[in-house]
Protein backbone atom coordinates (compact mmCIF):
# COMPACT_ATOMS: atom_id res chain seq x y z
CA UNK A 1 0.00 0.00 0.00
CA UNK A 2 1.26 3.82 -0.77
CA UNK A 3 -0.38 6.79 0.87
CA UNK A 4 -1.81 7.66 -2.86
CA UNK A 5 -3.99 4.76 -2.34
CA UNK A 6 -5.74 6.34 1.43
CA UNK A 7 -7.42 9.04 -0.70
CA UNK A 8 -5.48 12.16 0.64
CA UNK A 9 -5.94 15.56 -1.12
CA UNK A 10 -2.57 16.27 -3.52
CA UNK A 11 -1.68 19.00 -1.59
CA UNK A 12 -0.97 16.54 1.37
CA UNK A 13 0.82 13.77 -0.89
CA UNK A 14 3.05 16.12 -2.08
CA UNK A 15 4.07 17.23 1.72
CA UNK A 16 4.26 13.73 2.72
CA UNK A 17 6.50 13.35 -0.21
CA UNK A 18 8.80 16.10 0.41
CA UNK A 19 9.40 14.32 3.93
CA UNK A 20 10.46 11.12 1.94
CA UNK A 21 7.91 9.10 2.86
CA UNK A 22 5.88 6.81 0.46
CA UNK A 23 4.72 3.78 2.16
CA UNK A 24 2.66 3.97 5.20
CA UNK A 25 3.44 2.37 8.33
CA UNK A 26 0.98 -0.36 9.75
CA UNK A 27 -0.68 2.03 12.35
CA UNK A 28 -1.07 4.45 9.24
CA UNK A 29 -2.57 2.05 7.09
CA UNK A 30 -4.93 0.83 9.55
CA UNK A 31 -5.69 4.49 11.65
CA UNK A 32 -6.35 6.50 8.50
CA UNK A 33 -9.36 4.81 6.81
CA UNK A 34 -11.18 4.71 10.12
CA UNK A 35 -10.57 8.03 10.97
CA UNK A 36 -11.73 9.54 7.92
CA UNK A 37 -14.99 7.93 8.11
CA UNK A 38 -15.53 10.07 11.18
CA UNK A 39 -15.27 7.22 14.09
CA UNK A 40 -13.20 7.28 17.25
CA UNK A 41 -10.39 5.63 17.94
CA UNK A 42 -8.77 3.83 20.53
CA UNK A 43 -4.83 3.71 19.25
CA UNK A 44 -2.37 1.25 20.65
CA UNK A 45 0.83 2.60 19.73
CA UNK A 46 4.47 2.91 20.60
CA UNK A 47 6.42 5.68 19.79
CA UNK A 48 8.38 5.36 16.44
CA UNK A 49 5.41 4.25 14.78
CA UNK A 50 4.45 6.73 12.76
CA UNK A 51 1.38 7.60 15.21
CA UNK A 52 1.54 11.30 14.62
CA UNK A 53 1.20 11.07 10.93
CA UNK A 54 -1.57 8.48 11.57
CA UNK A 55 -3.81 11.13 13.42
CA UNK A 56 -2.27 14.33 11.48
CA UNK A 57 -2.98 13.36 8.19
CA UNK A 58 -6.92 12.25 8.13
CA UNK A 59 -7.22 15.64 10.09
CA UNK A 60 -5.96 17.87 7.82
CA UNK A 61 -8.13 15.97 5.05
CA UNK A 62 -11.38 16.25 6.75
CA UNK A 63 -10.31 19.88 7.87
CA UNK A 64 -9.60 20.80 4.28
CA UNK A 65 -12.63 19.25 2.57
CA UNK A 66 -14.60 20.92 5.36
CA UNK A 67 -13.02 24.87 5.04
CA UNK A 68 -14.42 27.15 7.14
CA UNK A 69 -14.01 31.11 8.10
CA UNK A 70 -12.92 30.93 11.70
CA UNK A 71 -14.44 32.92 14.23
CA UNK A 72 -12.04 34.71 16.75
CA UNK A 73 -10.62 32.68 19.31
CA UNK A 74 -12.68 29.38 17.88
CA UNK A 75 -10.76 26.07 17.46
CA UNK A 76 -11.51 23.38 15.40
CA UNK A 77 -9.17 20.69 16.84
CA UNK A 78 -7.32 20.46 19.77
CA UNK A 79 -4.38 17.75 19.94
CA UNK A 80 -3.59 17.60 23.77
CA UNK A 81 0.14 15.97 24.91
CA UNK A 82 1.62 15.81 28.49
CA UNK A 83 4.66 17.53 27.93
CA UNK A 84 5.70 20.91 26.20
CA UNK A 85 8.56 18.75 24.52
CA UNK A 86 6.17 16.58 22.35
CA UNK A 87 3.68 19.32 21.50
CA UNK A 88 6.79 21.27 20.11
CA UNK A 89 7.32 17.74 18.23
CA UNK A 90 3.83 17.13 16.95
CA UNK A 91 3.27 20.71 15.89
CA UNK A 92 6.27 20.11 13.94
CA UNK A 93 5.32 16.99 12.18
CA UNK A 94 1.62 19.38 11.18
CA UNK A 95 3.48 22.42 10.12
CA UNK A 96 5.08 19.91 7.80
CA UNK A 97 2.29 18.14 5.82
CA UNK A 98 -0.11 21.03 6.00
CA UNK A 99 2.25 23.28 4.57
CA UNK A 100 0.71 23.58 1.20
CA UNK A 101 -2.82 24.25 2.60
CA UNK A 102 -4.41 27.26 4.13
CA UNK A 103 -4.89 26.36 7.30
CA UNK A 104 -3.84 27.77 10.97
CA UNK A 105 -2.00 26.02 13.45
CA UNK A 106 -0.30 27.31 16.37
CA UNK A 107 0.93 25.55 19.75
CA UNK A 108 0.77 26.59 23.26
CA UNK A 109 2.92 25.56 26.18
CA UNK A 110 4.06 26.85 29.42
CA UNK A 111 7.04 28.34 30.38
CA UNK A 112 6.71 31.42 27.62
CA UNK A 113 5.41 34.25 27.55
CA UNK A 114 1.32 34.44 26.76
CA UNK A 115 1.22 37.18 24.33
CA UNK A 116 2.06 35.67 21.42
CA UNK A 117 -0.12 32.94 21.96
CA UNK A 118 -3.23 35.34 22.70
CA UNK A 119 -2.67 36.98 19.41
CA UNK A 120 -2.70 33.44 17.37
CA UNK A 121 -6.02 32.28 19.28
CA UNK A 122 -7.36 35.64 18.92
CA UNK A 123 -7.50 35.27 15.16
CA UNK A 124 -9.22 31.33 15.66
CA UNK A 125 -7.15 28.59 15.01
CA UNK A 126 -7.75 25.42 12.62
CA UNK A 127 -5.48 23.13 14.48
CA UNK A 128 -4.15 23.23 18.18
CA UNK A 129 -1.45 21.78 20.09
CA UNK A 130 -1.63 22.47 23.65
CA UNK A 131 -0.39 20.74 27.10
CA UNK A 132 -3.42 20.94 29.56
CA UNK A 133 -2.12 23.29 31.75
CA UNK A 134 -1.30 26.42 29.39
CA UNK A 135 -4.52 24.87 27.63
CA UNK A 136 -6.78 25.42 30.98
CA UNK A 137 -4.77 29.20 31.14
CA UNK A 138 -6.12 30.47 28.08
CA UNK A 139 -9.29 28.54 28.78
CA UNK A 140 -9.95 30.44 32.21
CA UNK A 141 -8.94 33.95 30.92
CA UNK A 142 -11.65 33.21 27.62
CA UNK A 143 -9.16 33.85 25.19
CA UNK A 144 -10.36 30.36 23.16
CA UNK A 145 -13.37 28.41 23.03
CA UNK A 146 -13.90 24.82 22.25
CA UNK A 147 -17.69 24.81 21.97
CA UNK A 148 -17.27 24.81 18.22
CA UNK A 149 -14.35 22.21 18.28
CA UNK A 150 -14.70 19.16 15.78
CA UNK A 151 -11.83 16.80 16.66
CA UNK A 152 -10.23 15.89 19.75
CA UNK A 153 -6.75 14.06 19.40
CA UNK A 154 -5.18 12.81 23.44
CA UNK A 155 -2.04 12.10 22.35
CA UNK A 156 0.84 9.64 25.21
CA UNK A 157 -2.87 9.61 27.52
CA UNK A 158 -1.09 7.20 29.82
CA UNK A 159 2.10 9.84 30.24
CA UNK A 160 -0.64 12.43 31.28
CA UNK A 161 -2.28 9.96 33.46
CA UNK A 162 1.00 9.11 35.36
CA UNK A 163 1.92 12.86 35.54
CA UNK A 164 -1.35 13.75 37.49
CA UNK A 165 -3.41 15.47 34.62
CA UNK A 166 -6.37 13.83 35.12
CA UNK A 167 -8.36 16.24 36.80
CA UNK A 168 -6.92 19.03 33.93
CA UNK A 169 -8.14 16.38 31.52
CA UNK A 170 -11.28 16.30 33.41
CA UNK A 171 -11.99 20.50 33.15
CA UNK A 172 -11.13 20.85 29.37
CA UNK A 173 -13.61 17.96 29.07
CA UNK A 174 -15.76 19.84 30.26
CA UNK A 175 -15.73 22.76 27.60
CA UNK A 176 -15.96 20.26 24.66
CA UNK A 177 -19.00 20.24 22.57
CA UNK A 178 -20.70 16.43 23.07
CA UNK A 179 -20.55 15.83 19.76
CA UNK A 180 -17.38 15.17 18.05
CA UNK A 181 -14.65 13.11 16.92
CA UNK A 182 -11.91 11.72 19.41
CA UNK A 183 -8.87 10.06 18.83
CA UNK A 184 -7.26 8.44 21.75
CA UNK A 185 -3.91 6.82 21.61
CA UNK A 186 -1.49 5.07 24.70
CA UNK A 187 1.39 3.00 24.38
CA UNK A 188 -0.05 1.10 27.76
CA UNK A 189 -3.47 0.05 29.18
CA UNK A 190 -3.84 0.23 32.63
CA UNK A 191 -6.93 0.41 34.27
CA UNK A 192 -7.33 3.47 34.31
CA UNK A 193 -6.49 4.53 31.01
CA UNK A 194 -9.35 1.96 29.94
CA UNK A 195 -11.42 3.67 32.12
CA UNK A 196 -10.74 7.62 30.75
CA UNK A 197 -11.28 5.90 27.67
CA UNK A 198 -14.68 4.68 28.45
CA UNK A 199 -15.49 7.86 29.33
CA UNK A 200 -14.31 10.27 26.17
CA UNK A 201 -14.91 7.76 23.60
CA UNK A 202 -17.89 7.06 21.58
CA UNK A 203 -18.40 3.42 19.90
CA UNK A 204 -14.51 3.28 19.41
CA UNK A 205 -12.81 1.46 16.69
CA UNK A 206 -9.72 -0.43 18.18
CA UNK A 207 -6.47 0.04 16.40
CA UNK A 208 -3.55 -1.88 17.77
CA UNK A 209 -0.09 -2.59 15.63
CA UNK A 210 1.38 -4.63 18.83
CA UNK A 211 -0.20 -5.68 22.05
CA UNK A 212 -0.76 -3.30 24.40
CA UNK A 213 2.10 -3.17 27.34
CA UNK A 214 4.53 -5.00 24.86
CA UNK A 215 7.81 -3.80 23.69
CA UNK A 216 8.87 -3.73 20.26
CA UNK A 217 10.77 -6.67 18.64
CA UNK A 218 13.05 -4.34 16.70
CA UNK A 219 14.97 -3.74 20.25
CA UNK A 220 17.74 -5.68 21.73
CA UNK A 221 16.54 -6.06 25.51
CA UNK A 222 19.88 -6.54 28.16
CA UNK A 223 20.31 -6.18 31.88
CA UNK A 224 24.01 -5.63 33.09
CA UNK A 225 23.90 -6.66 37.00
CA UNK A 226 25.73 -4.36 38.96
CA UNK A 227 26.49 -3.07 42.51
CA UNK A 228 24.46 0.28 42.97
CA UNK A 229 27.73 2.04 44.22
CA UNK A 230 29.45 0.65 40.76
CA UNK A 231 26.69 2.25 38.54
CA UNK A 232 28.19 5.00 37.22
CA UNK A 233 32.01 3.35 36.80
CA UNK A 234 30.00 0.45 34.87
CA UNK A 235 28.37 2.76 32.07
CA UNK A 236 30.83 5.09 31.46
CA UNK A 237 33.10 1.95 30.59
CA UNK A 238 31.27 0.47 28.19
CA UNK A 239 30.69 3.94 26.55
CA UNK A 240 33.91 4.48 26.22
CA UNK A 241 34.75 0.73 25.27
CA UNK A 242 32.26 0.11 22.69
CA UNK A 243 32.58 3.69 21.24
CA UNK A 244 28.79 4.24 22.00
CA UNK A 245 28.03 7.82 20.04
CA UNK A 246 24.49 8.54 20.48
CA UNK A 247 22.84 7.46 24.13
CA UNK A 248 19.98 8.18 25.76
CA UNK A 249 20.20 7.81 29.15
CA UNK A 250 17.09 7.39 31.59
CA UNK A 251 17.20 8.62 35.56
CA UNK A 252 14.95 8.11 38.10
CA UNK A 253 14.90 11.59 39.43
CA UNK A 254 16.19 15.59 38.25
CA UNK A 255 19.34 15.51 40.85
CA UNK A 256 20.56 11.97 39.81
CA UNK A 257 20.17 13.20 36.23
CA UNK A 258 22.48 16.26 36.95
CA UNK A 259 24.82 14.20 38.83
CA UNK A 260 25.40 11.53 36.09
CA UNK A 261 26.36 14.50 33.70
CA UNK A 262 28.19 15.60 35.60
CA UNK A 263 30.00 12.45 36.57
CA UNK A 264 30.12 11.21 33.05
CA UNK A 265 32.03 14.87 32.06
CA UNK A 266 34.60 14.53 34.32
CA UNK A 267 35.15 10.65 33.02
CA UNK A 268 35.63 12.80 29.15
CA UNK A 269 32.28 12.17 27.77
CA UNK A 270 30.52 14.76 26.78
CA UNK A 271 27.03 14.33 28.36
CA UNK A 272 24.49 16.72 29.27
CA UNK A 273 20.94 16.59 31.53
CA UNK A 274 17.28 17.69 30.91
CA UNK A 275 14.44 17.77 33.19
CA UNK A 276 11.36 19.99 34.18
CA UNK A 277 13.74 22.35 36.00
CA UNK A 278 16.32 23.20 33.28
CA UNK A 279 15.09 26.33 31.65
CA UNK A 280 12.90 25.99 28.48
CA UNK A 281 15.88 27.53 26.20
CA UNK A 282 18.52 25.04 27.70
CA UNK A 283 16.03 22.39 26.76
CA UNK A 284 15.73 23.12 23.13
CA UNK A 285 18.94 23.95 22.65
CA UNK A 286 20.76 20.54 24.65
CA UNK A 287 17.97 18.27 22.33
CA UNK A 288 18.75 20.27 19.06
CA UNK A 289 22.56 19.23 19.78
CA UNK A 290 21.80 15.66 20.83
CA UNK A 291 19.40 14.87 17.43
CA UNK A 292 22.27 16.71 15.22
CA UNK A 293 24.41 14.53 16.79
CA UNK A 294 27.04 17.09 18.65
CA UNK A 295 26.15 15.54 22.55
CA UNK A 296 27.16 12.16 22.88
CA UNK A 297 25.02 11.24 25.88
CA UNK A 298 21.38 12.95 27.01
CA UNK A 299 20.87 12.22 30.69
CA UNK A 300 17.02 13.09 31.27
CA UNK A 301 14.04 12.22 32.95
CA UNK A 302 11.10 10.48 31.57
CA UNK A 303 8.91 13.91 31.37
CA UNK A 304 11.70 15.68 29.69
CA UNK A 305 12.87 12.94 27.00
CA UNK A 306 8.94 12.43 25.89
CA UNK A 307 9.23 14.96 22.90
CA UNK A 308 12.19 13.33 21.75
CA UNK A 309 11.67 11.82 18.46
CA UNK A 310 15.05 10.57 16.66
CA UNK A 311 14.47 7.81 13.77
CA UNK A 312 17.97 6.73 14.33
CA UNK A 313 18.74 5.99 18.00
CA UNK A 314 20.82 3.55 18.75
CA UNK A 315 20.69 3.35 22.43
CA UNK A 316 18.55 3.55 25.48
CA UNK A 317 20.18 2.72 28.94
CA UNK A 318 17.71 2.54 31.98
CA UNK A 319 20.51 4.25 35.00
CA UNK A 320 17.82 3.42 37.07
CA UNK A 321 14.88 1.81 36.56
CA UNK A 322 11.38 3.64 36.60
CA UNK A 323 8.67 3.23 39.21
CA UNK A 324 6.06 1.84 37.07
CA UNK A 325 7.10 -0.91 34.56
CA UNK A 326 4.52 0.53 31.88
CA UNK A 327 7.74 3.02 31.73
CA UNK A 328 9.85 0.82 30.92
CA UNK A 329 8.10 0.27 27.61
CA UNK A 330 7.77 4.42 27.00
CA UNK A 331 11.99 4.45 27.76
CA UNK A 332 13.03 1.78 25.39
CA UNK A 333 10.50 2.81 22.69
CA UNK A 334 12.51 5.86 22.23
CA UNK A 335 14.85 3.05 20.11
CA UNK A 336 14.50 0.88 17.49
CA UNK A 337 12.01 3.11 15.43
CA UNK A 338 11.19 3.34 12.01
CA UNK A 339 12.07 -0.54 11.10
CA UNK A 340 15.39 0.23 12.55
CA UNK A 341 17.09 -2.05 14.81
CA UNK A 342 18.12 -0.48 18.76
CA UNK A 343 19.66 -1.61 21.67
CA UNK A 344 18.26 -0.97 25.69
CA UNK A 345 20.36 -1.52 28.08
CA UNK A 346 19.56 -1.86 31.75
CA UNK A 347 21.33 -1.26 34.71
CA UNK A 348 20.18 -3.83 38.16
CA UNK A 349 20.77 -3.74 41.27
CA UNK A 350 20.05 -6.20 43.94
CA UNK A 351 16.99 -4.21 45.04
CA UNK A 352 15.69 -3.65 41.44
CA UNK A 353 14.83 -7.15 40.88
CA UNK A 354 11.81 -7.00 42.23
CA UNK A 355 10.78 -4.35 39.21
CA UNK A 356 12.67 -6.31 36.23
CA UNK A 357 10.57 -9.45 37.51
CA UNK A 358 6.97 -6.92 37.69
CA UNK A 359 8.31 -5.44 33.85
CA UNK A 360 9.24 -9.40 32.43
CA UNK A 361 5.55 -9.75 33.41
CA UNK A 362 4.28 -6.72 32.18
CA UNK A 363 6.14 -7.12 28.56
CA UNK A 364 5.88 -11.28 28.60
CA UNK A 365 9.41 -11.41 28.13
CA UNK A 366 12.52 -12.55 29.90
CA UNK A 367 15.18 -9.90 29.60
CA UNK A 368 18.81 -11.22 29.34
CA UNK A 369 21.22 -10.63 32.33
CA UNK A 370 24.87 -10.81 32.30
CA UNK A 371 27.70 -9.47 34.58
CA UNK A 372 30.82 -7.55 33.50
CA UNK A 373 33.96 -8.60 33.75
CA UNK A 374 35.79 -6.88 36.69
CA UNK A 375 31.98 -5.75 38.07
CA UNK A 376 31.57 -9.18 40.08
CA UNK A 377 28.47 -8.72 42.71
CA UNK A 378 26.60 -8.84 45.64
CA UNK A 379 25.93 -12.20 46.97
CA UNK A 380 22.19 -11.43 47.15
CA UNK A 381 22.25 -11.77 42.72
CA UNK A 382 22.84 -15.31 43.64
CA UNK A 383 20.14 -16.44 45.35
CA UNK A 384 17.59 -13.92 43.78
CA UNK A 385 17.99 -15.54 40.23
CA UNK A 386 16.62 -18.56 41.99
CA UNK A 387 13.20 -16.54 42.64
CA UNK A 388 13.98 -16.07 46.21
CA UNK A 389 14.87 -12.34 46.11
CA UNK A 390 12.03 -9.97 48.09
CA UNK A 391 10.79 -6.83 47.22
CA UNK A 392 11.40 -3.95 49.36
CA UNK A 393 7.75 -4.48 51.25
CA UNK A 394 8.68 -7.97 51.94
CA UNK A 395 12.66 -7.16 53.13
CA UNK A 396 10.70 -4.87 55.52
CA UNK A 397 8.34 -7.00 56.45
CA UNK A 398 11.35 -9.89 56.59
CA UNK A 399 13.49 -7.18 59.05
CA UNK A 400 10.11 -6.20 60.99
CA UNK A 401 9.80 -9.81 62.16
CA UNK A 402 13.34 -10.55 62.84
CA UNK A 403 13.47 -7.65 64.90
CA UNK A 404 10.27 -8.64 66.90
CA UNK A 405 12.41 -12.48 66.99
CA UNK A 406 15.51 -10.54 68.57
CA UNK A 407 13.19 -9.04 70.97
CA UNK A 408 11.72 -12.16 71.70
CA UNK A 409 14.93 -13.78 72.58
CA UNK A 410 16.69 -11.26 74.56
CA UNK A 411 13.78 -10.72 76.77
CA UNK A 412 13.77 -14.92 77.30
CA UNK A 413 17.28 -14.07 78.00
CA UNK A 414 16.86 -11.64 80.82
CA UNK A 415 13.72 -13.61 82.34
CA UNK A 416 16.00 -16.25 83.18
CA UNK A 417 18.75 -14.42 84.30
CA UNK A 418 16.05 -12.46 86.25
CA UNK A 419 15.09 -16.35 87.97
CA UNK A 420 18.55 -17.59 88.55
CA UNK A 421 19.42 -13.52 90.44
CA UNK A 422 16.48 -14.19 92.72
CA UNK A 423 17.55 -18.27 93.15
CA UNK A 424 20.56 -17.41 94.46
CA UNK A 425 19.07 -14.35 96.90
CA UNK A 426 16.83 -16.93 97.75
CA UNK A 427 19.46 -19.29 98.79
CA UNK A 428 20.95 -16.78 101.05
Amino acid sequence: MLFTDLGLAPAILTAVAEQGYQTPTPIQQKTIPVILQGKDVLGGAQTGTGKTAAFTLPILQMLQEEAKPLQPKQVRCLILTPTRELAVQVADNVAAYARHLPLRTAVFYGGVSVNPQLEQAALGLDILIATPGRLLDHLHQQSISLYQLEVLVLDEADRMLDMGFIHDIKRIMAKLPEKRQTLFFSATFSNDIKALADTLLNEPVLVEVAKANSASAQVEQLAFRVDSQRKRELISEVIGKRNWQQVLIFSRTKFGADRLSKQLQQDGIDAQAIHGDKSQGHRTKVLQDFKAGKLRVLVATDVAARGLDIEDLPIVVNFDLPHQAEDYVHRIGRTGRAGKFGLAVTLVTPDDLWMLKEIELLIKQVITQQVLPGYEHDPRFNHSSKGTHKSAEEQEASQVKKKLSNNRKLSIEKSKLRAIALGKKRAQ
